[in-house]
């Protein structure tokens, strides 16, 4: 079950969530995201009362709960340039920020948390960074909107890490605490977009389960497949968003992001190979000791 989980999450976010928003083109990118936010407020209040036996309580509140008012923020961001992203025709950018994403992830964990890079994940970080700056010098230009992607989801994936909640918790804190902001957005400056339009108005109910359905069955994926089995299929999804771009809506992928995409897919694919080493070698069990010449039957020190 743990690999059906993932591959409804991975292929939701690849496949599932580009098309249906894709579908909303008419409809403003800010819109989309508050609709986005109230819908999934009332299906994570439901699913709360449901699972409230399995949620683990985060009471008594502690100072560091604070920074959800950051994770809030970073992950409507992140929502926000994705539907701007799918919308305006740059998928092949959003997919790019979601591969640099989880290498950029380990850069922060190293350069905020201490993290020990082993030199594997070091040289793939470096390449990552060299594509980038090899894609800037071919192109003459930043590409702004994946890196911003990569750095809003990755800076967010750092603050839930420090804050220590559980997942369904955190989900709902976030979506509450910006359910008023896309409350008065939506009654006071929002265009009218459903126009009396049922299909429409069906869509953007529909924004509340694309959003926190794949969360959940990542969650419960998470709870039973090793980490480096999940760290191997997170590529599926913005392998999944660059194939959707390139052969069904006709974006071209030009030299200079060719060069980009090689050389993090050379990166990801020596992190992919040195995590999985790593995880094998945890789960080997210790060699006995050889017994000493003078003792035997003792452990040499």
């Amino acid at each position: 079950m743990g690999l059906i989980y993932a591959l409804g999450a991975y292929l939701s976010w690849g496949i599932v969530v580009p098309v249906h928003f894709r579908l909303l083109d008419s409809v403003p990118a800010g819109s989309i995201l508050a609709h986005r936010i109230v819908w999934s407020s009332v299906l994570v209040v439901g699913l709360l009362a449901i699972l409230r036996r399995r949620v683990r309580n985060p009471f008594p509140l502690r100072r560091r709960h604070l920074l959800l008012v950051v994770s809030a923020g970073l992950i409507a961001v992140n929502w926000l340039l994705y539907l701007v992203a799918v919308q305006s025709g740059h998928m092949l950018d959003a997919s790019l920020g979601y591969f640099i994403n989880p290498l950029m992830s380990v850069a922060l964990g190293a350069l905020v948390l201490g993290e020990r890079l082993r030199p594997v994940q070091a040289v793939a970080v470096g390449l990552a960074a060299a594509g980038v700056i090899l894609a800037v010098v071919l192109a003459g230009h930043l590409p702004w909107l994946s890196l911003t992607l990569a750095a809003s989801f990755s800076l967010y994936g750092l603050v839930r890490k420090v804050v220590g909640v559980d997942a369904m918790v955190g989900f709902a804190a976030e979506t509450f605490l910006l359910l008023p902001a896309a409350g008065l957005y939506l009654v006071l400056a929002a265009p009218a977009v459903v126009n009396g339009d049922p299909v429409r108005l069906g869509l953007l109910l529909l924004t509340g389960a694309t959003t926190a359905l794949p969360l959940i069955w990542f969650a419960a994926a998470a709870q039973r497949l090793t980490l480096s089995t999940l760290g191997l299929m997170q590529y599926l999804a913005p392998s999944c968003l660059l194939g959707l771009s390139v052969l069904v809506y006709g974006e071209r992928l030009e030299p200079h992001r060719l060069v980009l995409f090689v050389l993090i897919w050379l990166a990801l694919a020596l992190y992919a190979a040195d995590s999985f080493r790593a995880a094998r070698r945890t789960k080997e069990p210790p060699e006995p000791a050889a017994a000493g010449p003078d003792r035997p039957g003792m452990r040499s020190f």
